[in-house]
């Protein structure tokens, strides 16, 4: 059963678990248990499964460890420590794994010391060996490996790839098969993707090697719904939940934060002047504080700011950026920077809003909506070292989207709503690899393989009949794949129903193509012959033909694309259809988007009263926001405009269809005001976007947002009774097949399928140590795609694609809830022609058009359009 603890233990009840020399080495260097360590150190002592939420500085990890080190420093004295591996760490990043070995290896050698004074040379009489500790990831040496075979350490630290290697090396499970703990730290960066999925399986195969009972531990900052975390940690057996204490300390940090606007006018003030005062305040901070964190949402915004800072304020040296772009080097030296207190302000994109330990920080500024709540706390948490200390926190809005976006985000921070995360289910590329590892190791009987899987949380409804297909297809029975070069993997018996290890070579094939991670390379443009430049493979798969998009400052129009080869023609047209940031953008999560759907809601419906109370009322709702008077005033006239425009306005309750004119094209737009976020809104404007195509007979435009999607439908016309029409008849469709058809032939599907292929090792990334381009992975996909595609609709690693792309990359099932309720009126809609774009679809209009080297006209566009409405209203 699954149990939230709401009342710590004593200090006295939690100090009284740990081994007296461990018990003295806390106390002498720490004042106090912070609040998870007060729930923490008892279960962990009574091999409690635990799951441990708390926020950066709240000493998570010593919760963690503490227990785990006191019960092997107890073996120690017995004389019955054993060179072996006891409890197993792992962290999804390189560089906290070697964190926690810098900051457990103090602790380890100080509490033998503390024995070694006391005793003295009992010590050797007694046999007290020395708690060890060893960091195995792929940057361990040869060298290092070799001595951990001999000498394997009592604590071992590594990451969820080593540990699917390390299951699988014969010599070196033997020394996991006393194993006692496992901590799996980072826990909300993991259980919402594929490299968590693995992980689940290695959990449940390695405590399926282990004699003991494994008590497991999961460590995160920001995790919700905790339930389902818990589920993700510990598993199942014979179909029902295994027992989970939860520890939920994550709001016992205190955090201030504030959402701004540089400017009082974020319209009419001249795109430079707004530059020059977002540039102000980041001096400001910096100079008033010692350290200060800013985070971008791109890693070229992370290079544009620090350029600026640089330029304007003539700093040097003290100021630096991080990002994944950079090499590992770069990277680990402003982190070793930042924890000396050596740098006034390091700028990222995401790569430091985990657990990596930066020192103190005395604020983080946001530069931009970070598009969910939870992101939100996990960057402003950084700010403040110790959990006693408020996290500060500064977020500038830079339109007015942001700033109600923003304003609303920290306002759900302070009343503790999270966003959720999602398990990926039953993903049998990932499941692939895991048939092909256990059958290394021993002959497997195939229920029993299938009842083993289903104990991992994201395969505990795998469906037998898939199960089964995905045996077949590694064995080599899909007839027609070994003329394309795909063998076998396994053998399989259907008789006898068991299956194994097939050829000299599997065991080098598993341990050179395992992980989740793909590869990925920029893609080359071509102009005819004349290379153009490059652009990144997560951008081209948003491409279809006849897309416009700018690449040095020029627009070109895409073709068609051959392996890691984009073929565009130079485009006679005036704007891209496509920002050249799109792929980079963080999508707005649902229950964000939701929350702000809310808060227009109240909002609107306080600005429409009559009488005395609107006055009161209205001051109530923005005085409740962190807002500065700038973003107050910004907010304010941006919904009274559009209420005295287009008379309503849209909520997570009623979708708002405009159809208006583009000025500049001289087309009808058709904008879904749909605030559902990116992903729910990339299925739900495929899905119109195919139903209103066969309406009027045209191939439709399509510009999607977090905000909602525009269709360009040239000089056609769309009527309120095609609307209930195309409502009803999705709502009733089956959209899932209609979607599949729709991205059967894109270059998502194309790409998607590599990656898919292989992880499901139907494509091999290095054979016998060489590596496979992905260009040449690229190529023989398409091949292999073609060809299921003709044998299987069902074929393992074609529906593991479709399943990818519809429920992870979009989201398939919510944008199936919401037509239901938009078919039952749950969600209202209604249809308004306007003779030029209302105010709230101003900035997804304007995304089509923008553009980063034309950032200046795409503000004048905007004052355009705001030019427009105002004239209409007046």
């Amino acid at each position: 059963m699954i149990e939230h603890l709401e009342k710590p233990f004593s200090d006295q009840e939690s100090l009284n678990v740990l081994n007296r020399y461990v018990r003295g080495w806390f106390t002498t260097n720490f004042r106090e248990l912070t609040p998870p360590q007060r729930f923490a150190f008892k279960l962990i002592s009574s091999r409690q499964d635990t799951l441990i939420t708390a926020p950066t500085g709240s000493g998570k990890t010593m919760s963690g460890f503490l227990s785990i080190i006191s019960r092997l420093f107890d073996y120690s004295l017995e004389g019955k420590l054993e060179g072996k591996v006891y409890c197993i760490y792992i962290s999804p990043l390189r560089s906290l794994n070697n964190d926690i070995y810098r900051n457990l290896t103090r602790p380890l050698n100080e509490v033998y010391d503390a024995i070694v004074k006391e005793l003295g040379i009992d010590v050797i009489k007694r046999n007290i060996q020395k708690v060890s500790i060893g960091v195995r990831t792929g940057d361990t040496t040869q060298q290092e490996r070799r001595k951990q075979l001999l000498h394997p350490p009592n604590i071992l630290v590594t990451t969820p790839e080593s540990l699917a290697i390390m299951i699988n090396s014969k010599k070196f499970a033997e020394h996991l098969k006393g194993l006692e703990f496992i901590i799996i730290d980072e826990l909300h960066e993991l259980a919402g993707n594929k490299r968590g999925v693995h992980l689940s399986l290695s959990v449940e195969r390695l405590c399926e090697m282990v004699s003991n009972n494994v008590t497991r531990i999961g460590l995160g900052a920001t995790l919700s719904p905790l339930d389902e975390a818990a589920r993700f940690l510990v598993g199942n057996r014979n179909g029902k939940e295994n027992g989970c204490k939860i520890v939920d300390a994550s709001w016992q940090k205190g955090f201030v934060a504030q959402t701004i606007s540089p400017v009082k006018d974020l319209i009419y003030t001249e795109n430079e002047a707004i530059e020059d005062s977002l540039y102000k305040v980041l001096d400001g901070a910096i100079q008033k504080n010692r350290t200060t964190l800013i985070f971008t949402n791109t890693r070229s915004g992370t290079e544009r700011v620090i350029f600026n800072l640089k330029k304007r304020f003539k700093y040097g040296e003290e100021i630096a950026a991080h990002h994944s772009s950079l090499s590992r080097e770069s990277r680990m030296e402003v982190e070793e920077l930042l924890k000396k207190g050596s740098l006034k302000c390091a700028v990222t994109s995401t790569s430091l809003e985990l657990g990596v330990d930066i020192g103190t920080i005395d604020e983080v500024i946001q530069l931009g909506s970070p598009k969910s709540v939870t992101r939100a706390l996990q960057r402003i948490g950084r700010a403040g070292h110790s959990y006693k200390e408020l996290a500060k926190g500064l977020v500038v809005g830079l339109d007015r989207d942001d700033l109600v976006e923003c304003s609303v985000m920290l306002d759900a921070a302070k009343k503790r709503h999270l966003d959720s995360f999602s398990v990926p289910r039953n993903a049998l590329d990932v499941l692939a690899q895991h048939i092909i590892g256990m059958s290394l190791s021993q002959k497997w009987n195939v229920d029993d393989a299938y009842n083993l899987v289903r104990r991992a949380y994201p395969y505990s409804t795998l469906d037998r009949h898939d199960f089964n297909a995905l045996i077949e297809y590694l064995a080599g029975n899909y007839v027609g794949l070994e003329s394309r070069r795909v063998y076998g993997k396994i053998w399989y018996d259907e008789k006898e129903k068991m299956f194994g290890k097939r050829g000299a070579l599997a065991q080098v094939i598993y341990m050179l193509n395992l992980g989740t991670i793909p590869d990925e390379v920029a893609v080359a443009v071509f102009s005819g012959k004349k290379w153009v430049g490059n652009i990144e493979e997560e951008f081209l798969i948003r491409l279809k033909p006849g897309d416009i998009f700018t690449l040095g400052g020029k627009l070109y129009k895409f073709e068609y694309a051959k392996g890691m080869k984009c073929h565009v023609s130079e485009a006679h047209a005036t704007e891209p259809t496509i920002p050249p940031w799109y792929s980079e953008q963080l999508p707005l999560s649902y229950e964000l988007a939701i929350e702000i759907g809310k808060f227009r809601d109240r909002f609107a419906s306080a600005l429409s009263k009559k009488g005395k109370g609107k006055e009161a009322e209205v001051d109530a709702l923005l005085s409740g926001m962190p807002i500065d008077p700038n973003a107050r005033v910004a907010i304010l006239d941006y919904f009274n405009e559009q209420l005295a425009y287009a008379k309503v306005v849209p909520n997570d309750r009623f979708i708002l269809v405009e159809q208006t004119h583009d000025f500049e094209k001289g087309t009808t737009l058709i904008v879904f005001h749909a605030l559902y976020g990116r992903r729910v809104n990339d299925t739900l404007s495929r899905a119109f976007a195919i139903e209103i195509g066969e309406m009027l007979d045209i191939d439709v435009g399509m510009m999607v947002s977090d905000n909602g999607f525009v269709f360009d439908i040239g000089g056609k016309v769309f009527t309120r009774q095609q609307l209930v029409s195309a409502v009803n008849d999705l709502a009733s469709a089956n959209i899932t097949n209609m979607l599949k058809q729709n991205i059967r032939k894109t270059e998502m599907m194309k790409r998607r399928f590599r990656h898919v292929a292989a992880r499901g090792f139907m494509i091999l990334r290095n054979y016998k140590g060489y590596k496979k381009s992905v260009g040449k992975q690229q190529l023989n996909s398409q091949i292999l795609l073609k060809a299921v595609e003709e044998m299987d609709q069902n074929f393992p690693i074609l529906k593991e694609t479709y399943r990818e792309i519809l429920n992870d990359l979009m989201d398939l099932p919510r944008a199936q809830d919401v037509l239901s309720k938009m078919r039952r009126k749950e969600i209202d809609y209604l249809l308004i022609n306007t003779d030029v774009p209302s105010p709230f679809s101003h900035k997804m209009i304007a995304f089509g058009h923008a553009d980063v080297v034309m950032m200046k006209s795409r503000h004048m566009y905007l004052q355009r359009l705001h030019k427009s409405v105002m004239k209409q209203i007046s």
